[in-house]
């Protein structure tokens, strides 16, 4: 027999929830879905899974459908489990131009894995995005909120990575003029 385990919210998660449906008028708490999926994914490992969205609709009372309508559609929530750094790689028009395509091609080649894959230490995923709105500043990613550019060689890619393995923070922020130049 398989045991399974009822996800529920810390009590400091649930507080930030009931923050976030009180913004909005009594039969309206659905608009609260999208902080309320951050919250989610913020507390069940950097990701949202089925019960995790279950868990959403009834918090909001509607129906499951609903929630995974909404954390299908957007790429900011990710849909299986990720590694420490999620390395969403802007791979539109501008930032292509200006090299994307090959630091993407890198990427996989340094961290071997495909585009959505996660490295086997569980370090990094690779997970390219549509515009990330940094397009004269590409090639160009982010870690959770944070942007990286003008990643434009494959030493500054490499220092970058460096940087991340090596941090004791989930989620560093070094300006890219910390790094040294080319």
């Amino acid at each position: 027999m398989t045991e399974t385990r009822e996800l529920k919210f810390s009590e400091a998660a649930m507080a930030e929830i009931q923050r976030y449906i009180s913004h909005y008028p009594e039969g309206r708490q659905k608009s609260a879905i999208l902080p309320i999926l951050h919250v989610a994914q913020a507390e069940f490992g950097g990701w949202v899974s089925p019960e995790a969205m279950d868990l959403v609709a009834s918090i909001l009372n509607i129906q499951p459908i609903e929630v995974y309508e909404v954390a299908t559609f957007y790429t900011m929530f990710n849909l299986k489990p990720v590694g420490k750094h999620v390395l969403e790689v802007c791979r539109t028009g501008p930032c292509c131009l200006r090299g994307a395509d090959q630091m993407i091609e890198l990427l996989k080649q340094k961290l071997n894995v495909e585009e959505g894959g996660t490295t086997a230490d569980g370090m990094f995923t690779l997970k390219p995005v549509e515009c990330l709105a940094s397009c004269g500043t590409g090639p160009m990613l982010q870690v959770r909120e944070k942007f990286y550019e003008n990643l434009d060689s494959e030493e500054r890619l490499d220092q970058f990575l460096e940087t991340l393995r090596n941090s004791e923070v989930e989620t560093p922020y070094h300006q890219l003029s910390d790094l040294k130049k080319d």
